[in-house]
């Protein structure tokens, strides 16, 4: 892109500019009206007088008495007879002009029309100033719209100028303030998470070592199944209160390239998980889409035994098909299992009821690339989940 060069003079005009304008957004309005209001007056009365026809001169009739011309402006040019002598001390009356061409046809601009036109010309004047002062006066509140969408995918945007009417600056400045207590927040939300981390594995680890002494096979067994579920417990929750680290970048990610890595990583085997479909690549967070299609292909898995992903190119978006041979869902609660440690029923066991989260944490980690993540029974039994990711 070729950078345009502001030249000095410029520069100096628009600063000069800025400082003669209002500081309040009432000012910048009355003055937009102001000068909306002159330049149609002023529009008004230039197009009135331009339309208005020049006087024509008639001569007077064979054999009739002689003339003087009158200009009538309502009526226009007449004549009046007059005395061939003149009055006392009065000067003599001039012959009458030779006539001159026929008036243009249509008559004179009447006082309706003209009216009209000043009406048109102003109503036209104040619509136009409408236009450009809403588009003028709402430029900074479009900012503010946009920076606010920015923030929910990225905190460590840069903060808003604030520049503009008083209003705007005041709106501007605490918008920052806000972003960046958000920025302390999560700051202070990362340091707690890794202090947890620590202090609740460090008990764990200890656990695990006094189980592994037991005599007994079986006892030794059923604790480290309970220190299992207690670490993937943990974990899952610090997943959830983490989230994605907010510095991972977003890169061009070949979605295919990554289920396929999936399919062949997962504990169960390759078989157990089918990819089917291709895409273009699509910009998103690459560690936290792994994480986000890990989590339904496991759990899709464990419910449902098999894993059938479908990649999908759309105009407008990448669609994946996450289907399984499972009971499904009930409908009034295909929603209520994206929240935080929900779980069906049918799955509070220790063989397939997970923590909770995995859902709740693929949700957030879908909307953090601006996508959508929901649930649907199939008709032939079974369910399935649908990630998409827009293009733009």
């Amino acid at each position: 892109m070729v950078a345009v060069v502001v030249p000095a003079w410029l520069k100096k005009i628009s600063a000069l500019a800025s400082r003669l304008l209002p500081a309040t957004l009432f000012g910048r309005l009355a003055l937009l009206l102001f000068v909306a209001v002159l330049a149609s007056h002023l529009l008004a009365l230039t197009l009135m007088f331009e339309l208005r026809p020049t006087p024509q001169w008639r001569a007077p009739p064979p054999g009739g008495p002689e003339f003087t011309p009158e200009f009538r402006p309502e009526f226009g040019p007449e004549f009046a007879p007059h005395s061939d002598r003149a009055a006392p001390g009065a000067w003599p009356a001039s012959p009458p002009r030779p006539a001159g061409p026929p008036p243009p046809p249509g008559g004179p601009l009447h006082l309706g029309a003209s009216m009209l036109l000043d009406i048109g010309v102003r109503l036209g004047a104040l619509m136009l100033a409408a236009w450009v002062g809403a588009r003028w006066l709402s430029r900074p509140i479009r900012r503010l719209a946009q920076a606010a969408r920015e923030l929910g995918q990225d905190v460590h945007r840069p903060p808003l100028p604030e520049e503009g009417a008083q209003e705007f600056r005041e709106a501007s400045r605490g918008f920052n303030q806000m972003q960046a207590q958000l920025r302390r927040q999560l700051e202070e939300r990362d340091r707690f998470v890794a202090a947890v981390s620590h202090d609740l594995r460090t008990p764990l680890t200890r656990l695990r070592l006094r189980a592994e002494s037991l005599a007994d096979p079986g006892e030794r067994q059923a604790f480290q199944h309970d220190i299992d579920g207690m670490e993937e417990m943990i974990r899952a929750t610090l997943d959830y209160l983490r989230g994605v680290a907010d510095e991972e970048p977003v890169v061009w990610l070949d979605v295919g390239a990554l289920l396929t890595s999936l399919a062949d990583d997962h504990p169960a085997g390759p078989e157990a998980v089918l990819v089917e479909g291709s895409a273009r690549p699509v910009r998103a967070q690459a560690s936290a889409l792994r994480r986000a299609l890990a989590n339904l292909i496991d759990n899709a898995v464990r419910y449902g035994e098999q894993a059938r992903v479908v990649l999908r190119d759309e105009p407008a978006c990448v669609r994946i098909e996450i289907s399984d041979r499972g009971p499904g869902i009930p409908p009034h609660q295909l929603e209520q299992v994206f929240e935080p440690f929900y779980r069906l029923e049918a799955s509070r066991n220790r063989h397939t009821g997970g923590v909770g989260l995995g859902l709740a944490i693929a949700r957030d980690l879908v909307r953090r690339q601006r996508g959508s993540l929901s649930l649907r029974n199939l008709p032939q039994g079974g369910l399935q989940a649908v990630l998409e990711l827009p293009r733009d």
